[in-house]
């Protein structure tokens, strides 16, 4: 893998314009988020999120979220969900991953057990991209198991030569990552524990 990894600061006019023409053409994009920065691409190109996995060098087991910028729009990515739509209105943007049964519109090949996680983040920057791209897989900006990163200068040392760009966007506050619940069935289940209590999805469920 040789590609020419850019860096780009969040502060020039014109980073979301190129950050949106390397998405579009099937490139991976690094930004931070509420968390610690991600690693994305076009969820609707398989052949561009498959470069997550190999930039990444990601087992293929393990899937990968995709971010959205608020609640419509996971509409294409997950299928509808009463449960799922009243905790993405009640804690989105936020920490809070909720698991829904995949829209078949969305590549078998790349989420395979029928399911996807999705999350809207709570940083100005990555809800920016969001609005214009559309919905983002998105994984942590690292190497597959080790620490996650909350620099640009940090991903350009682990990712240098595999990613095509990175958007300087400040250091990432880093963190818990965020609670996953699944919402498939007739009620909540706790995936990881976060900043978002089982206690509090059950008050919103009722």
């Amino acid at each position: 893998m040789n590609r020419e990894t850019r860096v780009i600061s969040s502060r020039e006019q014109g980073w979301l314009e190129d950050a949106l023409a390397v998405l579009r053409s099937g490139g991976l994009v690094a930004f931070p988020t509420d968390t610690v920065y991600g690693l994305a691409a076009l969820a609707g190109l398989p052949p561009a999120v498959e470069g997550i996995f190999r930039a990444k060098a990601r087992p293929r087991e393990k899937s990968v979220p995709v971010l959205v910028a608020d609640w419509p729009g996971a509409s294409g990515i997950a299928l509808p969900s009463p449960a799922g739509e009243r905790l993405a209105r009640a804690f989105w943007p936020g920490p809070l991953t909720i698991v829904l049964r995949r829209d078949p519109q969305l590549s078998e090949d790349i989420w395979s057990t029928g399911s996807v996680g999705v999350r809207a983040p709570n940083h100005l920057l990555a809800l920016e991209l969001l609005r214009s791209a559309g919905p983002l897989a998105t994984s942590s900006a690292n190497r597959s198991g080790e620490v996650s990163l909350c620099t640009a200068s940090e991903v350009s040392e682990a990712l240098d030569g595999r990613i095509d760009l990175i958007v300087d966007g400040g250091a990432a506050p880093g963190g818990h990552p965020s609670t996953v619940v699944d919402c498939m069935g007739d009620s909540p289940i706790l995936v990881r524990a976060g900043p978002v209590s089982l206690g509090e999805i059950h008050a919103v469920l009722g």
